[in-house]
């Protein structure tokens, strides 16, 4: 007997099943077919609210989708306008989502400005972030259900894995940057969309969503406090 893998059911609930005439005559009476809901992958690269720097990667019914804000624009109202179209989904966001543990009371945590993932990725203090991590806490609680989920990511841990920082992530390289990570993406990237790093980061968001849906990603930090994807 077939069992529907508990991942998938996990990432895609059925939206109905039903059982037809002529799978019982195939399989027996017990035979269902189930019909799954596709959710949508979101990265996120979230900038600063009004300076134009917030982009979105989103695949979707296999289409690659890349949105950026504009300046003077508000990034938090843009994003959840973005996101309130796909109610199904999965968003990574390269920002922090919790706060140190100490905070909430967690004994065994004492730092009061780094989180254990942040120590290990040798990543920003979400306090020294200050309003962007409260801006991305917020969103994150107006905008988290039970069918759309998020997920902080860290796209410069992904650059250390793909090696880009040696031919000039962040710097001027972006089109030899943008060959290797072509390279490690599961579909094709318009590259002529892809004019500056903000955008890139958000690919390299939606890369960690992939990685999570295919079962490779990694993490930094615990559940409690807050883990940190890539």
């Amino acid at each position: 007997m077939y069992a529907m893998p508990r991942f998938a059911l996990e990432v895609c609930p059925p939206v109905f099943l039903f059982i037809t005439k002529k799978y019982r005559n195939l399989v027996g009476h017990h035979a269902f077919v189930f019909v799954m809901k596709e959710i949508a992958l979101v990265g996120v690269d979230y900038g600063s609210k009004l300076a134009g720097t917030t982009a979105v990667a989103i695949y979707y019914q296999k289409e690659l989708i890349l949105l950026q804000s504009k300046k003077k624009e508000d990034a938090d109202r843009f994003l959840s306008q973005v996101l309130n179209k796909y109610p199904d989904a999965q968003v990574f966001m390269d920002a922090p989502l919790s706060l140190p543990g100490v905070y909430k009371g967690i004994p065994s945590c004492e730092d009061y400005f780094y989180r254990a993932g942040d120590r290990e990725l040798k990543a920003m203090s979400p306090m020294f972030l200050g309003g962007l991590t409260a801006r991305a806490m917020r969103l994150k609680a107006s905008l988290q259900t039970n069918k759309r989920t998020f997920f902080e990511c860290y796209p410069a841990q992904q650059a250390k894995r793909l090696d880009l920082k040696v031919i000039g992530y962040k710097k001027e390289n972006l089109t030899d940057c943008l060959s290797n990570l072509q390279a490690a993406f599961p579909v094709a990237i318009p590259r002529e969309s892809v004019d500056n790093w903000h955008v890139f980061d958000a690919l390299l968001a939606l890369l960690t969503a992939f990685r999570y849906r295919d079962g490779t990603v990694e993490h930094a930090g615990s559940e409690e406090e807050g883990q940190i994807w890539f």
